[in-house]
């Protein structure tokens, strides 16, 4: 059996395989169906999300404008935390914000954590009328974020990148730069759905974030471009349903990926990708799933 451990910077994961933020809940919802100490890993103001209708099915992928709903940081502290603190892995937060005041508060309070190792700050996100995207589209947005949450914040910091913009290396540059640890991407693109019968938009936002296997191509060619930009570690994400999906990502340079649609689907994937894996390289002879990291031969 090949050695499936890894590191993103300080960051020490049993496996390369986590779950992407907004699909798997605080993880506890799934502890019916997979160990959860199995996989790698796992706002400040309350949020209510936006009106329904915010989910529609695509062809070879999903839209959704949810809009971050969740019951702020304090209440995680509170009430979640406890209940997941001594859970067998690594468990990262996903924080956003309307201002950079919101992340920054947040990202303190987060610090006084022992058992979370790491955030993963959304600086893009489609989904939402405030922040988020704004943040992660343009580079002195993005490195004015992750600068001022880098100076009070002590742990790992994954910046999670935006595919809505020109270039997405030169923002990861920028994160990089400002002292971010590492970076995930791709978020989901924006998208639209609309009724013909009805000549109306399916979504109540008009727009939302596009994700699934459509996107798998884009995410795998950002990915690639970034990790040959960048020193710090990438997490690839975008439509990875399969171990295969996976090692594609590692072999483009991700170190480390997270699956997110998919969970809709099977919410024992992720188990099942960690197996594929290790499959994989026994199959290849590899000894350690670093030597996976950006093989691509061109």
């Amino acid at each position: 059996m090949a050695n499936l451990n890894i590191n993103i910077g300080k960051l020490q994961l049993k496996n390369p395989v986590m779950t992407a933020s907004g699909t798997f809940g605080y993880g506890t919802e799934f502890s019916d169906f997979m160990d959860l100490s199995r996989i790698g890993g796992t706002t400040i103001r309350e949020r209510q999300g936006n009106p329904y209708p915010r989910m529609a099915e695509t062809p070879s992928g999903m839209l959704n404008a949810v809009g971050l709903q969740n019951k702020g940081v304090d209440y995680f502290i509170n009430k979640i935390y406890p209940s997941i603190k001594d859970i067998d892995t690594n468990i990262i937060v996903n924080v956003s914000g309307s201002t950079v005041e919101d992340y920054v508060e947040t990202a303190e309070k987060l610090n006084s954590l022992e058992k979370i190792p790491a955030i993963e700050l959304n600086i893009s996100c489609p989904n939402v009328k405030e922040g988020g995207m704004a943040f992660g589209t343009s580079c002195p947005s993005a490195a004015q974020v992750v600068r001022e949450v880098r100076r009070v914040y002590k742990n790992e910091m994954i910046v999670k990148l935006s595919p809505n913009v020109t270039d997405i290396s030169e923002i990861a540059r920028a994160v990089e730069g400002e002292g971010a640890d590492s970076v995930s991407l791709i978020n989901t693109l924006l998208g639209m759905a609309i009724n013909a019968e009805k000549r109306k938009p399916v979504l109540s936002t008009i727009t939302g974030g596009l994700s699934g296997p459509a996107v798998k191509p884009i995410a795998l060619r950002m990915v690639w471009q970034v990790s040959n930009a960048v020193k710090i570690p990438v997490i690839g994400l975008g439509g990875i349903m399969n171990a295969t999906d996976a090692i594609e990502f590692m072999l483009a340079g991700a170190t480390a990926i997270q699956i997110g649609t998919a969970n809709f689907i099977d919410p024992t994937v992720s188990v099942k990708v960690v197996d594929g894996i290790n499959e994989y390289l026994d199959k290849h002879g590899f000894k350690h799933v670093s030597e996976l990291i950006g093989a691509l031969e061109i």
